[in-house]
């Protein structure tokens, strides 16, 4: 039987609200019809239905022929995965269709493209960061371990011996100087995808994530693992700053 338009490429609109800028992404199948990265120093509160609504113009479509939204349900932050969440939860709603959550660090691996080890990295805040390692093959990000919260010096000992291993991320940008002085401690050859790839590569910093929470969300539509919106819910790893500082005061 052949399939239906929709059944071989879905309309898909990605937010990506768990990094600063964050980006929107309006996909079909594989095809980007049209994306854009938000303003850095600007909360996601301000304009993000601004940036869905001029991202559904430059298509040409209309919120009502989304088949899929998708969104990065963490790691990140507090405030922007709550916002993008309440964004998408409200559109499927409103339009009767369905949902994926995907990593934000999943996405990361990703859009650094194929490699037998990515270490995604994310800055946490407090000079710690959010991490994970993935396999990257055939457009599918495969989990190697779980996310956790680590100080830079935590995932150096942890991936430190890992060869090959692609570092990926905005974490991995900022850290770029440490990672570069491990590896040339330990004759580990290192450098940035510019230069090809070494045993260590930096990846390049990638603005639009909605991109590949898009893609990674198409692989979960077509093995039916979407869910109904109320499902959705936020990976946030460690607790907020709030919950950190209430415990400090009542350990006091």
């Amino acid at each position: 039987m052949t399939e239906s338009l929709e059944e071989k490429a879905p309309l898909i609109l990605a937010i990506e609200t768990a990094t600063r800028g964050g980006s929107v992404a309006l996909v079909r199948g594989h095809d980007t019809l049209s994306a854009a990265s938000g303003e850095v120093s600007s909360s996601h509160s301000t304009n993000l239905i601004e940036i869905v609504e001029d991202n559904l113009k430059k298509a040409g479509a209309d919120l009502n022929e989304v088949t899929l939204f998708a969104a990065a349900v963490g790691p990140g932050s507090f405030t922007g995965l709550r916002i993008g969440l309440a964004t998408v939860k409200s559109f499927a709603v409103c339009t009767g269709r369905s949902c994926v959550g995907v990593s934000t660090l999943a996405a990361i691996a990703h859009a650094a493209g194929s490699s037998e080890r990515t270490a995604a990295l994310l800055p946490a805040g407090r000079g710690e960061l959010f991490a994970q390692l993935f396999s990257v093959a055939n457009g599918r990000a495969r989990e190697l371990d779980g996310p956790e919260h680590l100080s830079a010096n935590e995932i150096l000992e942890k991936y430190g011996q890992a060869r090959p291993l692609l570092w990926a991320g905005a974490g991995a940008q900022l850290h770029a100087e440490a990672l570069r002085t491990w590896a040339e401690a330990r004759s580990i050859s290192f450098s940035d995808s510019s230069a090809g790839r070494a045993v260590w590569t930096l990846a390049a910093p990638e603005p639009q994530l909605a991109i590949s929470i898009a893609a990674l969300a198409l692989n979960e539509y077509r093995s039916g693992n979407t869910v109904r919106p109320d499902r959705l819910q936020a990976v946030y790893v460690r607790a907020s700053d709030a919950e950190i500082n209430e415990k400090w005061r009542l350990e006091k």
